[in-house]
This record gives C-alpha cells, sequence and structure tokens, in this order.
C-alpha cells in the first residue's frame, strides 16, 4: 500500500449545497489544493459571491438536489466547462428539531427528499461519469447522528443512517471498479445548518462546536488518501462535545 498521500491538483470537483457552511468551506478548500469545483445550491446569489471569491477554478449552478435533472445539470456542467469529473461531495442537507409529532408534515418531508433523495440523486448523476473514467471519489457529508438516535431528532437521524447505509452498500457495490466511497460524520458544527428548525443561539450546547473548515479538512484528507486505501466512516466532534 501506498504511504504517500495523493495530490489533487488538476481533479474536478462537485458539491452540493455548496452556498454556505461545509459546502462552502469544502470548495474553499478544494480549490486551494489546486481542484476546480462546480458548485451546485438553490441561492444564486451566494452562488455568485462564492464564484467570485474563488474566481475561474469555479462556476455556480442553481439547482435542487431534491430534482434528478438539477444533478445531471451539474455534472454535464463539469464536463462541459472543465472536461471532467473526479470527485463528487454530497453535502446538502437540511435539520428540523422537534419530536416526531411536533414537526410539520412539510418539515418531515423536506428533510426526508432533501438529505435523502437529495443525496441518491447527485450519486446517480456522477457515478456513470466515473465508470467511464474507471476512477472516482464520492464522499458523503453525513452526521454523528447517523450513527447514534437522538432525542427530538428522530427523523433528522433516520435521513443520516440512511446516508450512511447508502455509502455502505455503494462502496460494495462501486469498489471494484475504481470508485471509492467514504462518509463524514461531524457532530455539531458552528453553520447556518446547525441553527436548523426548532433551534435558538442561545440554547445550551451550540457553543465550542466544531468549524466548518474543520469538516473541509476532513474531506480534503479523505480524498488524498493513496487510490489503495479507503475511508468508509470517519466520525468527528468538537473535545467539548458531549457523547
Amino acid at each position: 500500500m501506498e504511504d504517500v498521500v495523493s495530490d489533487l491538483s488538476g481533479k474536478v470537483a462537485a458539491i452540493t449545497g455548496a452556498t454556505s457552511g461545509i459546502g462552502a468551506a469544502t470548495a474553499r478548500a478544494l480549490a486551494g489544493e489546486g481542484v476546480p469545483v462546480v458548485l451546485g445550491g438553490r441561492r444564486r446569489e451566494r452562488l455568485d459571491q462564492l464564484v467570485a471569491e474563488i474566481g475561474d477554478a469555479a462556476v455556480g449552478v442553481e439547482m435542487d438536489v431534491r430534482d434528478p435533472q438539477g444533478s445531471r445539470d451539474l455534472m454535464e456542467t463539469a464536463l462541459d466547462r472543465f472536461g471532467k469529473l473526479d470527485i463528487l461531495v454530497a453535502n446538502a442537507g437540511i435539520g428540523a428539531y422537534g419530536g416526531i409529532m411536533v414537526l410539520s408534515d412539510e418539515q418531515l418531508m423536506d428533510m426526508m427528499e432533501t438529505n435523502v433523495a437529495g443525496t441518491v440523486w447527485p450519486i446517480r448523476a456522477a457515478v456513470p461519469h466515473f465508470l467511464d473514467a474507471g476512477r472516482g471519489d464520492i464522499v458523503i457529508v453525513a452526521s454523528v447522528a447517523g450513527l447514534r438516535g437522538a432525542g427530538d431528532e428522530a427523523v433528522y437521524a433516520a435521513t443520516k443512517f440512511a446516508q450512511v447505509g447508502l455509502a455502505g452498500g455503494l462502496d460494495r457495490e462501486l469498489r471494484g471498479k475504481g470508485i471509492r466511497v467514504s462518509t463524514i460524520c461531524p457532530g455539531g458544527v458552528a453553520t447556518e445548518f446547525a441553527m436548523g428548525a426548532g433551534r435558538t443561539p442561545d440554547m445550551p450546547g451550540l457553543a465550542d462546536m466544531l468549524r466548518a473548515e474543520d469538516v473541509a479538512g476532513a474531506v480534503v484528507t479523505v480524498l488524498k488518501q493513496p487510490p489503495s486505501m479507503r475511508t468508509l466512516v470517519w466520525s468527528m466532534r468538537s473535545i467539548h462535545e458531549a457523547d
């Protein structure tokens, strides 16, 4: 097994949920490694701002991960603009905090569609390109909630368990074809996402969280591992976060 990390320079990455938080931090981190990035998100203004910040190595695609065509558009943009696709970071997700009978039907449906279908569609759109190339990396940004349930987060946790299970199945399905599938499971991260529906800034436990840049660093580290090594699940938390 190789004992050196891979150089990411020149690889091309597509990132969903790229307009803020972990997605935006990952875009900056990968661009800093010489990786052109194709940024997917719903907020056009945020996309334009991030593209302007990164420069010519970035392009934004206004899309909704709940729509399969949006994911296909994202991958096709990578090929049209940069000629290939090497990496997919499936990061888009939303959270809502409250008991099973507290959240509305609409909140639950939106969370399930965004976190589960919104992970499946980008992967389905990227895999054919990876198969053609004989290689590729899929990194799913899930949550520690996908490794253990928590009160008032049951449905959110279910969507994250689904992501972890999806990654495990895809690893078995695709690793023999040169495609690695990794899952990053962060604990609390100080982002807009952390303030999901049902939370307020003064709630206990929100201080001393991980930063979005910490998670982005984990994504880069996973991607830089030698081709012969794969990282199945990386669980990470702030030193201050309780079990």
